[in-house]
């Protein structure tokens, strides 16, 4: 569902405001527990995410007739590129939420209990809204990429205490979105939060995290890609007058990218506008192979 997207952008772009609204020293995380902060931290949560929730059900849902709570299997759909965007926005809602937290000096653990499954709980609770709208229905494949996009945040501060394979989107526009504005998206923030045909998601890898003892710089990363192209609706159905014969494409990229993050500054005013921007992949030369088997070079590619 497209709505997970644009949620979770509003909600991450949100919470990182706590953080950016000051000066450096303000800005700088706390070394130990900073009550004030925190409890700023708890309510602008709790405040956010209450508002979004109640903001869903009055605008979005309420468009559309209610039901009783039911499930549905769509892993069948939009060649499984929002299941990416649920993994993407769990993830980034999940190190945000986390974030803010060490910039309270809360520990470690409560940063991953409470800000690591930021994401996993919020975008499970607008799931279950799902479940009683007669438009869609509440989907365990959804439930199952929140818990990836959450999975791979926590397991990497477990294991490595920090990340070095971060999950970034990716976009450029596309003609698919003229030909079904009112499904893809009208304009380009539309069309950013609803054309998958046009999304692109990123698993960028920070090669000197792997290989300390080399010289690669601490930035640099090398990024492998999924996208999707062709799809006018969630499923080809050859029986769709409207939409028929669609060219679908599964897409596979290599590129290269940098971990913003990871750029030498004492300017924590820097290092929260890094955070921020780094939930983007940067554009760089790419090389595309397709489900045809048809090998692409991209001289500039988001």
């Amino acid at each position: 569902m497209r709505l997970y997207l644009f949620v979770a952008f509003l909600f991450a772009f949100t919470l990182n405001g706590v953080s950016q609204s000051g000066i450096n020293k303000f800005l700088t995380p706390s070394d130990t527990l900073n009550k004030p902060r925190r409890n700023a931290v708890v309510i602008s949560e709790v405040a956010i995410g209450g508002a979004t929730l109640v903001a869903l059900d009055q605008l979005w849902y309420a468009d559309y007739p209610r039901s009783n709570f039911h499930t549905i299997n769509d892993t069948n759909e939009w060649l499984l590129m929002d299941k990416f965007g649920h993994a993407f926005s769990a993830y980034q809602l999940g190190r945000i939420g986390a974030n803010v937290l060490n910039w309270s000096g809360v520990s470690k653990k409560q940063q991953l209990i409470y800000g690591g499954t930021l994401g996993f709980t919020f975008l499970t609770a607008v799931e279950v809204f799902d479940g009683f709208s007669e438009e869609w229905g509440f989907s365990w494949a959804d439930v199952g990429a929140n818990a990836i996009g959450t999975g791979l945040y926590i397991s990497q501060e477990l294991l490595w205490d920090e990340q070095r394979i971060n999950l970034k989107y990716g976009f450029h526009r596309t003609q698919y979105a003229a030909l079904r504005p009112d499904k893809l998206g009208n304009g380009l923030a539309e069309e950013m939060l609803k054309d998958y045909n046009g999304q692109t998601y990123w698993l960028s890898a920070n090669v000197h995290s792997f290989f300390k003892q080399s010289k690669v710089p601490k930035w640099f990363n090398v990024a492998f890609g999924y996208g999707a192209e062709g799809m006018l609706t969630g499923v080809n159905d050859s029986n769709d007058t409207n939409f028929p014969n669609q060219n679908r494409l599964r897409q596979f990229y290599f590129s290269l990218d940098l971990d913003l993050t990871r750029i030498d500054t004492n300017s924590h005013v820097l290092k929260t506008l890094f955070d921020v921007f780094s939930v983007f992949k940067l554009p760089f030369p790419t090389l595309e192979l397709n489900s045809k088997w048809d090998l692409k070079l991209h001289a500039i590619y988001f």
